[in-house]
């Protein structure tokens, strides 16, 4: 099934690695595996896998237009309105979460993102399998790993209780903050 390709992988990406222009990173459907090198809790192991996502993904009326290389590329960069894995570890390491634009978006605000995405480029590592109907492993993967930073499918994690407060107390904060320009 593929289980140890993202478990003990041959090789973990780094963020100077995925970044490069040409990228090593697929286009291609799969399974993307986040490990890190230091876990941004105190409660989770380092230097295993944390995290599973896949792309593109299968929603009841289309599939998204993501493949490997955009989503991991953009787990590294992007910001947390467009990634659960950067809202996840930036709730973990304290960093404030704010409402930007119109209100209804949420991310770390330029400052904040960049301390995730340096913090990322030090400890996060990443791998991939190509998969052509990713979705239908998600659900075997998140069921049979440990992966205590995915919420979806994972209720039977001992650190979705956890991470959901984490989470919910950084949105209701940044509720009661004023819209960030």
């Amino acid at each position: 099934m593929g289980h140890a390709a993202l478990t003990a992988p041959d090789r973990l990406w780094s963020a100077q690695e995925v970044l490069l222009r040409p990228s090593p990173v697929s286009a291609a459907a799969g399974v993307y595996g986040w490990h890190f090198e230091k876990a941004p809790c105190p409660d989770l192991d380092a230097g295993r896998l944390l995290y599973v996502g896949i792309a593109p993904r299968y929603m009841a009326n289309r599939t998204s237009t993501q493949n490997l290389r955009k989503r991991v590329r953009y787990h590294y960069r992007g910001n947390a309105a467009g990634s659960t894995l950067r809202l996840t570890l930036g709730c973990l390491l304290g960093i404030e979460l704010r409402r930007v634009g119109s209100g209804k978006r949420m991310t770390f605000v330029k400052a904040g993102e960049a301390t995730l995405s340096q913090w990322m480029a030090e400890n996060a590592r990443v791998c991939w399998i190509e998969r052509d109907e990713p979705w239908t492993m998600e659900s075997e993967l998140i069921s049979q790993l440990d992966l205590p930073l995915n919420l979806g499918q994972n209720r039977h994690n001992l650190f979705h209780g956890r991470l959901t407060e984490v989470r919910s107390q950084a949105w209701q904060w940044a509720r009661k903050l004023a819209i960030s320009a």
